[in-house]
């Protein structure tokens, strides 16, 4: 996602054309950005259009549009007014028309009932376009492309009656690292942001700098991190939105270090510290969750073990499934959006389940790899559904649980809701925290050679095999990789599909 495109290897950089003026491009930029789309074409980078392009309307008159943009919206048919508002931005060589449906947005857009608007970056911009999240002029809080995302957001509250309260913001790669200047030049618009593959704020101001800021990264304190955002809006004194970050283990375009810078940059901006409240999985894959002195959830973060660079999707039908795969779009068995928008609490009933919350819920035992529940039962409840870190586990009828298959000194996250006699399921109850008992299962995750050279591995006759389990990783040498869990001391196991297992 560097400013020439986010999803070239670094092996393959294209030089991006900063625009000298918005009213008028040189004839050689013109050819160049022309070069640039052909190779694109040719390469396969430009996604299809998706199968409901005919529903996503291109909106004009939004505004000054400073940062000369195009906007397009998707709104379900009979979407009442009070509803929440997303809006999505793509990554370079890509569009809102490949964005929309493939990340599974217009199938939430539609099942939860929200409007979605898709922001789309000109050539004439960006030869790329690529969202300049790297330029001071576009990333300013009144200015450019950030100015005109804005006006996207208020021409579709006055057209649909938006929820103020229920803004939010997210993106891929270029558009990710978008999402993080809308967070920090506009946090009294948005309520939440979703970091997919991107930077943090203010992490570079030249496309010299952006590079170096994609890989191998800016390590600063949580302190200066926090104190960019800070001077976003410096007479702002309002809260600021949730963050959530999603990175890709293996990403060579955008060095998964800027997971942990973003996770730094919004911890500080929220007064807590980067000490991980919560640490579990979800579908597998390693989560973090941050909480402020109250309690609430502000920081979120999850490394998608085995992710190049890009936004995992989950195509099928299921209920947390979506998305169509394609490069930069990999199934990785776990849909992003679903999980952004259901911490957004964009999947909340409306209208339907009625019972109330269950309360008391309380963790009453735990062993190395379960934790048993107990609430208080809730009339009317013809059963009851069981979460963990928002997945559904368990479905009892009585008012108790035990989760089984969890990983030794790992804690987890569950709620509970019940279900009346037709299937509605009402409002879910205030979370309950388990730490499972033993030792935590530590991962590793680096190539053959290394895992060699550190001790949980070792090579014979060219070949690599795991201490303890003995379990063949494949030849000994740099481009083989591999997950290892240590089970026990000194004792490894592959884990390459989600780890702790």
């Amino acid at each position: 996602m560097h400013p020439a495109s986010p999803h070239s290897s670094r092996r393959g950089f294209r030089r991006v054309l900063r625009p000298a003026d918005r009213g008028r491009r040189s004839r050689s930029a013109s050819a160049v950005a022309l070069v640039l789309s052909a190779v694109a074409l040719i390469l396969g980078l430009l996604s299809p259009a998706p199968a409901q392009a005919a529903s996503l309307q291109e909106v004009t008159g939004f505004g000054s549009n400073p940062g000369s943009l195009q906007m397009f919206r998707y709104v379900p048919d009979g979407l009442p007014s009070g509803r929440p508002l997303v809006v999505a931005m793509h990554g370079c060589t890509q569009s809102a028309s490949a964005f929309d449906d493939e990340t599974g947005w217009t199938k939430w857009a539609d099942a939860w009932g929200f409007a979605l608007v898709l922001p789309q970056q000109k050539s004439a911009n960006n030869a790329n376009s690529c969202f300049n999240w790297f330029q001071s002029s576009d990333f300013s809080r009144g200015q450019g492309e950030a100015l005109s995302i804005k006006q996207m957001v208020d021409k579709t509250a006055a057209d649909y009656g938006t929820d103020p309260s229920r803004v939010y913001v997210t993106g891929l790669s270029a558009g990710g690292a978008m999402t993080a200047v809308m967070a920090a030049s506009y946090p009294d618009v948005f309520s939440g942001a979703a970091v997919a593959a991107g930077l943090p704020f203010d992490c570079a101001r030249s496309v010299t700098d952006a590079l170096s800021c994609m890989s191998p990264g800016s390590n600063l304190t949580p302190q200066q991190w926090g104190d960019k955002v800070r001077a976003a809006d410096p007479g702002y004194s309002g809260p600021y939105p949730t963050v959530a970050v999603w990175q890709g283990s293996q990403d060579t375009t955008v060095a998964p270090m800027n997971m942990t810078e973003l996770v730094e940059q919004w911890t500080n901006v929220h007064g807590t510290d980067t000490t991980a409240d919560v640490s579990d999985t979800v579908q597998g894959f390693p989560h973090k969750v941050y909480q402020d002195a109250s309690g609430r959830a502000v920081v979120e973060s999850y490394s998608i073990t085995g992710m190049s660079h890009g936004q995992p999707v989950d195509p099928g039908t299921g209920a947390t499934q979506c998305g169509t795969a394609s490069q930069y779009l990999p199934d990785m068995n776990i849909c992003a959006s679903y999980w952004i928008g259901h911490s957004w609490g964009l999947d909340a009933t409306d209208g339907g389940g009625s019972l109330p919350a269950p309360s008391g819920l309380t963790v009453t035992a735990t062993t190395d790899t379960s934790a048993s529940l107990s609430w208080n039962a809730v009339d009317g409840a013809a059963s009851y559904r069981v979460y963990r870190g928002g997945t559904q586990v368990g479905s009892p009828s009585s008012t108790s649980f035990t989760d089984t298959g969890l990983a030794p000194g790992t804690t987890y996250s569950y709620t509970v809701a019940a279900v009346d006699g037709s299937g509605a399921v009402g409002a879910s109850s205030t979370g309950a925290q388990a730490t499972t008992t033993g030792a935590t299962h530590h991962c590793y995750t680096d190539n053959n050679y290394n895992q060699v050279a550190a001790g949980r591995a070792h090579q014979s006759l060219g070949y690599v095999y795991a201490n303890g389990s003995n379990q063949n990783m494949g030849l000994y040498n740099l481009y083989v990789t591999h997950t290892l869990e240590e089970t026990s001391p000194g004792s490894f196991v592959i884990a390459d599909s989600g780890c702790p297992s």
